[in-house]
Formats: structure tokens, C-alpha cells, sequence
């Protein structure tokens, strides 16, 4: 009986590390991805008035892990019946994350919005964030961002284990997963409230010494990190687009191959993104004529 029951627990053991292993596997393959993510989520997560920084980051938080609800079976179902529909579903995917990066870029340039709700300039929009339905329109497209962003986390990860045992692949996928939403958007949480934690240290230090210098620098910091964000998110958005063309379209991927691999997704996600641009662009002015 005895030893029986440690057969059992060294048989778990196992199972365990396989799973660990797998997991360790599929977090260094979706690295990449998840970096892209962090820019593309905390660009978004920011210009909200102070006190609505939290509870629009928990709402972002928790639209996060819906996604990942929905997407991991939906994968997982068409993975096995009908698998050309994940490629054609990414493609879409790539197609909105372009036009989006796109419409930054033409918005802030040209100043051409296609979207009413739109803000561009992040330390001008407290205000009008305010108003209840604009943040929560800014949420819902934030969401919707991450859905397609989730996507490819939950994509790359299970093609790292698809010679697995079915429950190795649901539990590593999920721990992927899960992983994702928590690390991103706990380091954007970090990021949004580095100003708080900056007064806080001078508060406590009466503006001297070590902590007095810190909170100074967290405080001045927080506006020059906001910028840079909505500039590394609009690459993220461009280059994830690309490399969802790049790895998906065969024709794209040989004509680029000798592209450095950033270059040929940056031009190939810059292209797609102005081309649907201008289709959205000219069917608005079509609407309203």
C-alpha cells in the first residue's frame, strides 16, 4: 500500500517537471511576443486622471483573462478540425494591429483621426478621460488590442507543445497564459504609479537625502517614460502585425528573408496598416458624402 502511494506521488513528480519543462519552453518562445505586449498594453493603460488608473487597469486586467478563456479552447478545437482558420484568424489580427499603428502615426503627422474617441496626446487628455464613456471606450479598444496580442501568446505557446500529451498541452498553455496577463499588466501597474510612489518617498523624506532624490526622479521620470511608451507601443503594434504576415504569408516571408528580421516586419506591418488605412479612410468619406 505504502508503496504504492509513493509510486503514485513519484509518478506526479513527473508529470510535474514534463509540465515545468514545457512551460519553460513556451515562455522563452513567447518572450518576444510578451515584451511587444508590455509596450502595447502600457502605452494604453495610460492618461487617465490619477484615481482612475487602478480601476481601469483591473478592468483591462480582467477583459485580459476573458480573452485568454475564450481563445485557449477556441485554439485548441480549430487546431485539431480546422486549422488553416487559426492562420486566417492571426492574418485578420495582423491586419487591425496594422491599420491601428498606422492610424497613430497618420493622427499624430497629419492629424487625421478616424475615430472621434482617439487621443494621441497623452498629457492632454486627462480631461476629457474624465468623461465615463470615453474611458470606457478607451478600455474596450484596449481589450480588444489584447485579444489579438493574446492570441499569438496562446498560438506560439501550444506550438511549442504539440508533441505533449493533450493535458500537458491545456496546463502549459494556461500557465503561458495566465503568466502573461499577470506579469504585463502587474509591470504596467508598477509603471502607472511610479508618480505616486515618488511622492510618497518624498513626503516621507521631506524632499532630502537618497529617498528624497528617488521620489524626485520617479515623479519627473513618469512623463518622459509615457512618451517613450507611446512610441515603443506604436512599433509593437506595427512590428507584430508584420510578423504575423511574415511567419503566416510564405510569398512575404522568401521575398524578406534577407531583411533583418525587425526591418522586414516593420515594412511589412507599415504597408498592410496604410493600405487598410486608406480603405477605411475612403469608405468614411464614401458614409458621409
Amino acid at each position: 500500500m505504502a508503496a504504492g502511494f509513493f509510486a503514485l506521488l513519484d509518478d506526479i513528480g513527473t508529470l510535474m517537471d514534463d509540465v515545468a519543462l514545457a512551460t519553460k519552453v513556451a515562455s522563452q518562445k513567447t518572450a518576444g511576443i510578451l515584451g511587444d505586449d508590455l509596450a502595447v498594453n502600457a502605452e494604453k493603460s495610460t492618461g487617465f486622471v490619477s484615481s482612475r488608473e487602478l480601476p481601469v487597469l483591473w478592468a483591462i486586467s480582467k477583459g485580459s483573462l476573458v480573452n485568454k478563456i475564450i481563445i485557449i479552447p477556441v485554439i485548441f478545437l480549430l487546431n485539431i478540425y480546422l486549422p488553416i482558420a487559426i492562420t486566417i484568424i492571426l492574418m485578420v489580427g495582423g491586419a487591425y494591429l496594422a491599420f491601428e499603428g498606422v492610424e497613430k502615426i497618420m493622427a499624430y503627422f497629419f492629424h487625421i483621426k478616424l475615430h472621434e474617441h482617439q487621443e494621441e496626446n497623452l498629457e492632454t487628455t486627462t480631461s476629457s478621460l474624465e468623461d465615463s464613456e470615453a474611458e470606457k471606450k478607451k478600455v474596450k479598444d484596449a481589450i480588444r488590442t489584447d485579444f489579438i496580442l493574446s492570441l499569438e501568446i496562446v498560438i506560439i505557446a501550444l506550438s511549442t507543445v504539440l508533441q505533449q500529451p493533450l493535458w500537458v498541452r491545456i496546463v502549459t498553455v494556461a500557465i503561458v497564459a495566465l503568466l502573461a496577463t499577470v506579469g504585463v499588466y502587474g509591470i504596467v501597474a508598477l509603471i502607472v504609479r511610479m508618480d505616486d510612489m515618488g511622492l510618497k518617498l518624498i513626503e516621507k523624506s521631506g524632499g532630502k537625502g537618497i529617498l528624497g532624490k528617488i521620489g524626485n526622479l520617479l515623479v519627473k521620470a513618469l512623463p518622459v517614460i509615457v512618451k517613450i511608451l507611446s512610441i515603443v507601443g506604436t512599433i509593437a503594434l506595427l512590428t507584430v502585425a508584420g510578423g504575423l504576415f511574415l511567419h503566416n504569408e510564405k510569398y512575404l516571408h522568401h521575398l524578406l528573408e534577407s531583411f533583418p528580421s525587425f526591418l522586414a516586419s516593420i515594412s511589412i506591418g507599415i504597408a498592410f496598416g496604410l493600405v487598410v488605412f486608406l480603405v477605411v479612410w475612403l469608405i468614411g468619406k464614401m458614409v458621409k458624402h
